[in-house]
C-alpha cells in the first residue's frame, strides 16, 4: 500500500508518516515546509516531495499510484487572522487534492478536520451538534467538510480532531497544546499560569490515538465526518498535577484573570460514531500520555 501523508512535516502528519512507515506502507510525505519542521522527518525512511498540496499539475506525476491519501495540510493556527489566506490554503487547496484524487482513483481520502467547528456548542459535543465555529480556522474547517462531502468519484473521511498533543508538535511554539506549554513553565521551575481557577477543561487526546484513528479510517470508515475524541473530561488543574507527578515537580499554579470573552472554557466530545463506524477507541488517559510523553517513560496503553 502506498499513501501521501499532506502536512507531513507537522505535528500529526509526521507521526502518521513514521507510523505508516513502521507498518510496512511506502509513504510519500508532502510539506511545503511554510508551518512545517524538517527536523519531524529527520532520517525518514520514505520520500519527501516538497510541494504545495494544492499545486496538483506540479507534483501529480512525481507521486505516482497512490492507495490512500491523509491529508494533514492546514493552516492550523488559530491566532491567524487573515481570512482570505485561511480559506484559500484550508478550503481551495483541499478541494483541489479532492478533484485530483478522483482523477487518480484513490482509494479514500481521510483528512484532518477540527472540534472548532462546534465553537461553542453545548458538550458533550457530537457530529449531529450544529456546527458554531468562533474564529475563522475553524469556518474553514467547516466549509472544508462541505466540500468533502461534495465531491464526487472519492470516499472522503474528515476527523474531527480534539485537543491533540504529543511528540513533535514543538515546533508550534505558542500554538502547542497546553499541555507541551505548562511542562516547559515547569521544566524551568516556573509555577505553572492558568486562567481563574484551572477549572476549564479539554478533550486532550494524545497524537498516538490521533494516528491510530487515521489508519482505522482508512480501513473501515464509511464516508462522513467522525469525532476523534476521549470522550473525559481533562482540567488545568489536573494536567497540572500529572505534570508535577511526572516531573518529580510540586509547582502550584499560578492564576490569573482571562482577558478573553470568546475563550472556550471547555470542549468534550462524544467518540461513540466512531467506535461504532470503525473500532476507535482512545487508548491513551492524559496522565498516563504525559508520562511516556513527558517523562519519557515507556508506559503501558489502556484507560
Amino acid at each position: 500500500m502506498k499513501a501521501l501523508v499532506t502536512g507531513a512535516a507537522g505535528f500529526v502528519g509526521s507521526n502518521l508518516c513514521w507510523e505508516l512507515a513502521a507498518r510496512g506502507w511506502q509513504v510519500a510525505a508532502m510539506d511545503d515546509f511554510t508551518h512545517g519542521s524538517w527536523e519531524n522527518l529527520r532520517g525518514f525512511p520514505g520520500d519527501v516531495v516538497a510541494a504545495d498540496y494544492a499545486d496538483t499539475a506540479f507534483w501529480s506525476g512525481r507521486v505516482g499510484k497512490i492507495d490512500a491519501v491523509f491529508h494533514q495540510g492546514a493552516i492550523s493556527d488559530t491566532t491567524v487572522m487573515d481570512q482570505a489566506l485561511m480559506m484559500k490554503v484550508n478550503v481551495e487547496g483541499t478541494r483541489n487534492l479532492l478533484a485530483w484524487a478522483a482523477k487518480a482513483k484513490v482509494k479514500k481520502v481521510v483528512y484532518a478536520s477540527s472540534a472548532a467547528t462546534y465553537g461553542d456548542t453545548p458538550v458533550p459535543q457530537r457530529e449531529d451538534s450544529e456546527p458554531r465555529p468562533m474564529n475563522v480556522y475553524g469556518f474553514s474547517k467547516q466549509v472544508m467538510e462541505t466540500v468533502a462531502g461534495a465531491a464526487k468519484g472519492v470516499k472522503a473521511v474528515g476527523l474531527r480532531y480534539f485537543n491533540v498533543f504529543g511528540p513533535r508538535e514543538a515546533h508550534k511554539n505558542k500554538s502547542a497544546s497546553m499541555i507541551w506549554q505548562l511542562a516547559l513553565q515547569m521544566k524551568a521551575g516556573r509555577r505553572p499560569r492558568v486562567f481563574e481557577h484551572g477549572e476549564q477543561y479539554r478533550d486532550f487526546i494524545y497524537v498516538k490515538d490521533v494516528v491510530d484513528a487515521n489508519i482505522r479510517a482508512f480501513e473501515k470508515a464509511a464516508p462522513g465526518v467522525y469525532n476523534v475524541c476521549t470522550g473525559r473530561k481533562t482540567d488545568f488543574n489536573g494536567v497540572i498535577a500529572a505534570l508535577n507527578a511526572t516531573l518529580g515537580t510540586s509547582l502550584q499554579p499560578e492564576y490569573f484573570k482571562n482577558p478573553y470573552s470568546f475563550y472556550q472554557n471547555e470542549t468534550l466530545g462524544d467518540p461513540a460514531k466512531a467506535q461504532k463506524a470503525f473500532g476507535f477507541r482512545a487508548q491513551w488517559t492524559t496522565e498516563r500520555a504525559i508520562q511516556d510523553y513527558i517523562g519519557g517513560r515507556k508506559v503501558a496503553v489502556g484507560v
